[in-house]
């Protein structure tokens, strides 16, 4: 029995238009990573957005609410970056941690690097309370742990130590990435990187 043929473009439905809550948590994620969360108002983000302000309030609690769902988001495509060496060099966790050294160094040496969105947060944020700050701390946490893991698995002497010592470079890059731009600190980070692995390495 033959089968029915597939339709032609002209013939298919149109592509479904992105709900509203994904099109003001995008319209949110590229607003408050370019401009800072404060600096946006909400009325900004439902134009840009094409919703009405009852539309926002009715998938976000509060500006505030939808502050932390974009860093959920923008923490979730870090750990995407940062992890994607695994499957390049499973068992080899130095190599693993260079690849995202290797493509940060790239991105915090051009012209409009704005950071890291969850530090941004956290700067912008200084009370612990709120729902932007907890979200950022936890992130560095879950951050830290990980380096510490990563140190482990390299044979560090000291992988605490090591690990504190990526951390500060991972977060002098976001700040003076944004300073700099093109021929920035930033380009030297993966031969610091190196250097303090080396030296935390048994001899």
């Amino acid at each position: 029995m033959s089968s029915k043929p597939e339709p032609s473009p002209s013939e298919r439905p149109p592509a479904a238009k992105p709900l509203a809550a994904e099109r003001i948590r995008r319209t949110a994620c590229e607003l408050f990573y370019q401009e800072g969360i404060r600096a946006i108002g909400v009325d900004e983000i439902v134009q840009r957005a094409g919703v009405t302000k009852p539309s926002l309030y009715r998938n976000f609690a509060s500006k505030d609410a939808l502050a932390a769902a974009y860093l959920e988001d923008y923490e979730a495509g870090f750990w995407k970056s940062f992890e994607a060496g695994k499957e390049i060099h499973p068992d080899n966790p130095r190599a693993q941690l260079m690849a995202y050294l290797e493509g940060l160094s790239q991105r915090a040496s051009q012209a409009g690097y704005r950071g890291c969105g969850l530090t941004n947060a956290a700067v912008e944020y200084p009370e612990h309370e709120h729902p932007a700050r907890q979200v950022a701390e936890a992130h560095k946490r879950r951050l830290r742990a990980r380096l510490v893991e990563l140190s482990e698995a390299m044979g560090a002497t000291e992988p605490e130590t090591l690990a504190d010592g990526l951390l500060l470079l991972l977060e002098g890059t976001y700040a003076s990435g944004q300073t700099f731009g093109e021929g920035g600190p930033a380009r030297a980070l993966v031969v610091v990187a190196e250097r303090l692995i080396e030296a935390s390495l048994p001899r």
